[in-house]
């Protein structure tokens, strides 16, 4: 296939703090781009604060898509993200502009470039008897069950990482097949596009936690805890569901429920948001591997726009 007669797609990756949305809006002044939310948590409606969600004056300035999807007692997942972006993608091209994908959902930004396998649908039952197990046994028991029957998926997961070892057992449990084996086999054929792959990566972790603490202090004074407690009366949910699980909203949820300390809910937030972060950065180095830049450089503006100039005038090299 020749990708040059392909239209064009920018994907701007990065961890949590790294200046994505920065960087995407800048990129949106001074180029024909339309940004698309890549961002597992900013799908639910009235989740502002703990996702970093742009205010409405950006959005008013800049539309982003996918946003606000679905309700907090609702699930999304990375097929329905495909399916939406390619809507997405579609239209905006149509419309004679290039998508610009932003986020830090490394799974989605995979599953868009490479292609998805099919994979069975959530089972209430058998998710209700993980969770029922997990509140025996803990999350380290089922995560070492996990190794037994598919260790590759158990290698890339913590042992704390609730929502995906239900998820892999789930699937063990449905088909009988490990989660690795699915992903490997051939799945949806990806959008034809011709990708630019960009990660903002941070030169000095320690000012990219530094960045972390300040924001989630920031979401805590902004009223992320209110925030919290006007979800839960509003709908109806729990803390196993995928909106409840997100970085932050565990946490707030965990003090709600007398489960922690009001007092270590700062720090605690901080560290989920810090081990987030390192996830993400491994997928960038190990999975995704895009053309990195220096999160921090002072002229971090100048080499994305040195990159899409050439990319959508042409030179791809």
């Amino acid at each position: 296939m020749n990708t040059q007669a392909l239209p064009p797609a920018i994907l701007l990756m990065g961890p949590t703090a790294s200046g994505k949305t920065a960087a995407a809006l800048t990129l949106a002044r001074h180029f024909p781009v339309e940004l698309v939310s890549v961002d597992s948590a900013q799908v639910f409606r009235g989740m502002n604060i703990g996702t970093a969600k742009p205010d409405a004056t950006t959005l008013a300035d800049f539309p982003h898509h996918l946003l606000d999807l679905i309700d907090p007692d609702q699930s999304y997942s990375a097929a329905r993200f495909c399916h939406d972006a390619r809507l997405a993608m579609d239209d905006i091209s149509r419309r004679g502009r290039v998508p610009l994908l932003v986020g830090g959902t490394m799974l989605y930004f995979k599953a868009l470039r490479e292609g998805l396998a099919e994979l069975p649908a959530a089972n209430a039952a058998i998710r209700s008897a993980i969770d029922h197990e997990a509140a025996v046994r803990g999350w380290p028991a089922l995560h070492a069950e996990l190794a037994r029957v598919d260790p590759p998926t158990a290698a890339r997961l913590p042992p704390t990482d609730a929502q995906r070892i239900q998820r892999a057992l789930e699937i063990w449990r449905l088909t009988g097949q490990p989660l690795s084996a699915l992903l490997a086999a051939d799945g949806a054929p990806p959008p034809p596009y011709r990708f630019l792959a960009i990660g903002l990566l941070p030169g000095d972790r320690q000012i990219l936690h530094q960045r972390i603490a300040e924001r989630f202090a920031a979401m805590l004074a902004a009223g992320l805890e209110d925030e919290v407690l006007g979800l839960r009366a509003t709908f109806q949910l729990h803390a196993s569901l995928p909106s409840m699980r997100c970085v932050g909203y565990r946490q707030v949820w965990e003090v709600l429920d007398g489960l922690a300390p009001r007092r270590e809910l700062r720090d605690r937030g901080i560290y989920a948001t810090r081990q987030l972060a390192k996830r993400q950065i491994t997928w960038l180095n190990n999975v995704l591997r895009p053309r990195t830049i220096d999160a921090l450089a002072d002229d971090v503006d100048q080499r994305l726009a040195r990159l899409v100039e050439r990319f959508i005038g042409g030179d791809h090299g």
